[in-house]
């Protein structure tokens, strides 16, 4: 099996994160065959060999970028402009993915940035309340609630052939802080670094992108 095999069968088994708190809905771009084909091109043009990754974690997907595609902090135009992937999704930008192929773009492209790291999530499954975005930490409900589920898709995740040496935190906030405690009850990895959320970058350090991008590939290339 390669990369790519393991990682489709990750992502095509994901276990019930159990009961949410109400009025959260799980939002499953795997569960979609549409969105599933656009993974499976993915992960077999990028990780189709068994040269280990280091991960890099974000928070869950959301619903313009990975949670329409399936692909984290990548939409419909970035997966068909520098993926060479094609889709029939509506063709709306998002503001993390715009920040992380400029970054991927930076480092070298595509095929020389997944060739090294491979991008996940703390909850590899979206969440929406009222019909906005919600993470996992944004309700204590439901963060209590998806402990075990983000356990168990942490330990599988590291049965791919991943650097257990260091990880890269999406966040410098909560989900890192969530993350760091994790990782000491269950020693996930020896080191996390935590870098600025592309989000954040592109809502409130707009006019500093080029010195994030800077910070991002010197951290990632010195990981």
């Amino acid at each position: 099996m390669t990369l790519a095999d393991k990682i489709l069968d990750f992502l095509s088994t994901l276990p019930n994160p159990g009961p949410l708190p109400k009025g959260v809905e799980v939002m499953n771009p795997f569960a979609d065959a549409n969105a599933f084909a656009l993974v499976e091109c993915f992960y077999r043009a990028f990780y189709d060999d068994n040269s280990p990754r280091t991960a890099i974690l974000g928070i869950n997907p959301g619903r313009f970028g990975g949670g329409i595609t399936g692909i984290p902090f990548t939409d419909p135009i970035k997966l068909e402009k520098y993926c060479g992937i094609a889709n029939d999704y509506e063709k709306r930008a998002e503001l993390s993915a715009d920040f992380i192929y400029r970054m991927i773009e930076a480092f070298g492209g595509p095929k020389q940035f997944y060739g090294q790291f491979y991008i996940s999530a703390v909850s590899p499954l979206g969440f929406v309340s009222n019909g906005k975005n919600m993470n996992y930490y944004d309700d204590t409900k439901l963060e209590r609630s998806l402990r075990d589920f983000i356990v168990t898709c942490l330990k599988k995740q590291l049965d791919f052939p991943l650097n257990r040496k260091r990880c890269f935190c999406l966040g410098e906030g909560k989900n890192f802080n969530y993350l760091v405690k994790l990782n000491r009850d269950h020693a996930f990895f020896d080191e996390i670094i935590p870098l600025p959320h592309p989000r954040f970058i592109m809502q409130y350090r707009r006019r500093r992108v080029e010195e994030f991008v800077e910070l991002y590939v010197g951290k990632l290339a010195g990981g």
